[in-house]
């Protein structure tokens, strides 16, 4: 069993969104671009637990908030005024319109469904063709003998606001009784627990995960065993007759008689008397919420709450229930967010193993390059979504000069970093890659007002590893929906115009190397105070006995010598605004003005008209 396709309209941060899903895939892009949005939809249409949640969702979820109708303007003569033009004023009405009430809707279509599942949802059953990512609904019914062509389970969850109740409302249903039946059928809580959907969240799964709240991965395996714990009697009786501070020594008794003397003199004792202590509310509930299994720790016998252990630990903790729920459930999807928090890599590469292994369908949100390589290309799902609320996917489509081999061998230095960006600088080598940022980072500190650092701006910078690589290394990221520049020497006009092509801004100085255009652009008395500070090679000290009489020369020699060790990026990180050479100072201005206007989109949405299109991804 798996997700094939999820519809997601007007949730959260997401107007509109028609998403392809993997087998087994990593959902990547910057922060807040809708990843978690994602899970969360599919957690709204598939997860049993969720409907614990009441209401189960609130304003929040709703695109922008917006949950009712906007009060719609028209023009009056007698209305008071909001404006006035003339003789006619404009005023707030609550005329009737065409327009439909914001709903939260959410379309999942499930595949390879085993036979317990078709048999139970034989009447709901629909076909897809995986050759055109479609539902099948021709006339034809040979047609679904075709081997692309395959049993689905399409449901959806629709949420609403309901003014009379003045309250929010959702609930699930087999999409096609929504669209054949007056009456549409729910697809309810034991429906849901039958498609085995699990959403792991990396900051509240593993806090709960050995105590007995409804919803936690024990209280999943319990279920899962039809293990129904008879203890809650037992334990409520206990604890009532657990004495709580009742030795008068404690001080604790003596002030409860003294409250209950002088509640005596104004209330029959019908009214309520005698307070003393207990543990617990000594109720069902409240003990799931406070009973919690507790580990050992080190070689002694002192055991503390699972959750106050490493959060490493709990994380793997929480690796060994799902392979349990994975064994006793066998047909599972597993939707897990950041697998990576507080794990050492090779642990990372082991959880992400073995939960492909434990799922039919395993869907990852991650940023860390360790979890990242572990998925082909094909696997690998990059989201955008842009200031209308419109979520997209993009594949990975490797330019001709980036060859399969490369992008594995490089993927961790080169591509990783750039795939979870908004924004993508490339530039031609290692000198480029720390040198330019820790300019930036510099000019950010001595005049904020003017320059911003590279990471503000949320640039990602990709080393090309060469101008002739340039071009292809753009357009890779040019089509996941990058903003992509530039940077580099002096090109000849045929790269120049193929680098051009790929990038929204090329930076392009006049010299050939950074090391001329740093050496050009600085002062000389920088120059020879850098030089008085350097621990010089022996080789350079033998060429240049007295390194300040030629200061250009000998510092070309070093920045050449030192290109993999930062030698630029240190010169240029310790000089005053003036110092800094005025091609950098320009190129870093020119870039936070070509970033600008994207950041000031995703700060503050305008309001969209936004028509949602046949095919086409965090809270706002």
């Amino acid at each position: 069993m798996r997700v094939v396709s999820i519809k997601i309209n007007n949730f959260r941060g997401v107007k509109y969104s028609s998403l392809l899903l993997p087998h087994h895939g990593v959902l990547i892009g910057d922060n807040n671009v809708g990843k978690t949005t994602v899970l969360e939809a599919l957690d709204l249409v598939l997860g049993p637990d969720r409907l614990h949640r009441q209401p189960v969702i609130d304003e929040h979820d709703f695109f922008r908030g917006q949950y009712t109708l906007k009060p719609q303007r028209e023009i009056t003569a007698d209305s008071p005024a909001e404006k006035t033009d003339g003789n006619r004023t404009e005023a707030v009405s609550n005329i009737e319109t065409d327009e439909q009430v914001p709903q939260i809707e959410i379309e999942v279509i499930i595949a390879a469904l085993n036979g317990e599942q078709k048999n139970k949802f034989g009447d709901y059953i629909e076909f897809w063709d995986s050759k055109t990512n479609q539902l099948y609904d021709k006339a034809d019914p040979k047609g679904v003998d075709t081997p692309t062509i395959s049993e689905v389970l399409r449901v959806t969850f629709i949420g609403s606001y309901d003014k009379d109740e003045d309250d929010f409302d959702g609930k699930t249903y087999f999409t096609r009784s929504l669209l054949e039946d007056d009456n549409p059928a729910l697809f309810n809580k034991r429906h849901k627990q039958l498609c085995g959907f699990l959403y792991l969240r990396s900051l509240r799964t593993g806090s709960r995960a050995l105590s007995l709240e409804r919803g936690s991965l024990l209280d999943i395996i319990l279920r899962l065993n039809e293990v129904r714990p008879q203890m809650w009697e037992a334990t409520l009786n206990t604890l009532a007759n657990l004495p709580v501070g009742s030795d008068p020594e404690l001080g604790i008794s003596p002030i409860l008689e003294s409250i209950n003397a002088a509640l005596k003199k104004y209330v029959p004792k019908e009214w309520g008397v005698e307070p003393h202590l207990r543990v617990s509310n000594l109720t069902r509930e409240h003990l799931r919420k406070t009973i919690t299994a507790f580990i050992a720790t080190g070689d002694g016998d002192h055991a503390a709450p699972f959750y106050r252990q490493g959060t490493g630990t709990i994380n793997m903790l929480v690796l060994a229930m799902l392979s349990q729920i994975a064994e006793n459930k066998q047909n599972v999807i597993f939707a897990m967010e950041e697998p990576e928090t507080a794990i050492p890599p090779y642990a990372q590469k082991r959880i992400v193993h073995e939960v492909r292994k434990l799922a039919s369908q395993a869907i990852f949100t991650s940023h860390s390059p360790y979890v990242l390589e572990e998925f082909t290309i094909k696997e690998t799902v990059v989201l955008s979504r842009d200031s209308e609320g419109l979520l997209t996917q993009q594949s990975i489509v490797l330019p001709e000069n980036v060859k399969p081999k490369r992008y594995r061998q490089d993927f961790r230095i080169r591509f990783c970093e750039g795939l979870l960006a908004r924004r993508v600088l490339i530039v031609e080598g290692a000198t480029e890659a720390s040198a330019f940022p820790a300019a930036c980072r510099l000019l950010a500190e001595l005049e904020p007002d003017t320059y911003s650092s590279l990471e503000a701006l949320g640039v990602c910078v990709v080393d090309a590893g060469g101008e002739t690589d340039i071009p292809g290394v753009a357009q890779l990221f040019k089509k996941l929906g990058k903003q992509t520049f530039a940077l580099c020497d002096k090109q000849g006009e045929t790269n120049k115009k193929l680098i051009e092509e790929h990038v929204e801004q090329l930076f392009m100085h006049d010299e050939k190397g950074f090391e001329n255009m740093v050496l050009k652009g600085a002062t000389e008395e920088s120059l020879k105070a850098f030089c008085k500070q350097l621990c010089w090679p022996q080789h350079l000290t033998q060429r240049f006995p007295d390194p300040e009489n030629n200061v250009c020369c000998a510092l070309q020699e070093y920045f050449i010598w030192a290109k993999g060790c930062w030698g630029i990026a240190d010169f240029l990180s310790q000089r005053s605004l003036d110092e800094i050479p005025e091609w950098i100072r320009n190129t870093a201005i020119e870039l936070k003005n070509a970033c600008a206007p994207a950041s000031a989109c995703h700060c503050v949405d305008p309001e969209p008209e936004l028509t949602p299109k046949a095919d086409g991804n965090e809270p706002h």
